[in-house]
């Protein structure tokens, strides 16, 4: 049970809808995923296949018995008609002197696409007596997620690009991925993450897509424009001493399905469009 549930709901108003579908018929798509079955990173279950309804039942089981948990959940009117859809979801559970805080948040695609997460974050604020071990922390990362592709800047990414995670030659082990994820990106293994022309690094979008708003549109161009399917970055704050983790945030992108599920969204928006505003049929006077 979630307690102080915040609850927010986004819809168009009726007054901007002059002529509304009341029963559109919506038949989904599923978007192409940078992710195949048998690598398939997800973060406390929560993949890219995951629909809203799925999330929204994961995370109230992973928040299930905590007090002041706070919810946010985003919904939205698809196009001109009735049909309302989850599009994001936040659960938050804040942090105190004692008390380790956690959010999850994802965003959704809408129902045309499947309504499938193309975002998942989980953000875990550690109290100064709770905080576990960068060695432990590291090596559960990698029991779950494999070898990361890249180490350094407080970062472990993996980096994603048909159906496999790049390798740039840097063939890390816990020892190693621990002694450099303090230390800057080695720059000659970072370079290798560039297309051809020298742009495109998926480091460089994963970052700059944590600071964009998380709707498909906003996400859009930076999707179009890494050089990779989908990315996961692990960040490992210090905590009060170096050997210790003070926060761990976690970011599963799906850049192949952000660009997959916004052409598919487009052509449903515009063919209900087109349904609730027909192009004339008159032809042309005899003259």
């Amino acid at each position: 049970m979630f307690h102080r549930a915040l609850v927010v709901f986004l819809a168009v108003t009726p007054a901007a809808l002059p002529a509304i579908s009341l029963a559109y018929d919506i038949k989904p798509k599923t978007s192409l995923s940078a992710f195949a079955a048998k690598l398939h990173p997800d973060i406390l279950g929560v993949a890219t296949d995951t629909t809203a309804e799925s999330a929204r039942a994961i995370f109230e089981k992973a928040f299930s018995g905590r007090t002041e948990t706070r919810t946010d959940i985003q919904q939205q009117k698809f196009g001109g008609t009735t049909v309302s859809y989850v599009a994001s979801l936040t659960i938050n559970y804040p942090s105190g002197p004692k008390q380790t805080g956690e959010v999850l948040s994802s965003s959704f695609s809408s129902p045309a696409s499947a309504n499938h997460a193309y975002f998942i974050a989980r953000n875990l604020t550690f109290a100064p007596d709770q905080q576990p071990a960068k060695t432990d922390m590291i090596k559960q990362v990698m029991d779950k997620y494999g070898v990361p592709t890249i180490v350094g800047d407080q970062h472990l990414y993996y980096i994603y690009r048909a159906g496999k995670i790049v390798s740039v030659g840097a063939k890390y082990q816990e020892a190693t991925a621990l002694a450099a994820i303090d230390r800057p990106l080695e720059p000659r293994t970072a370079i290798k993450l560039n297309d051809a022309n020298g742009r495109g690094s998926c480091v460089a979008a994963v970052k700059r897509s944590q600071a964009k708003e998380k709707s498909l549109t906003a996400m859009l161009d930076e999707a179009k424009g890494a050089n990779c399917d989908g990315a996961l970055s692990v960040q490992l704050v210090p905590g009060t001493t170096p050997d210790r983790v003070g926060n761990a945030q976690f970011t599963l992108l799906d850049f192949k399905q952000i660009v997959s599920a916004a052409a598919i969204d487009g052509d449903a928006l515009a063919a209900e469009n087109n349904e609730r505003n027909p192009a004339p049929k008159g032809s042309a006077p005899k003259l």
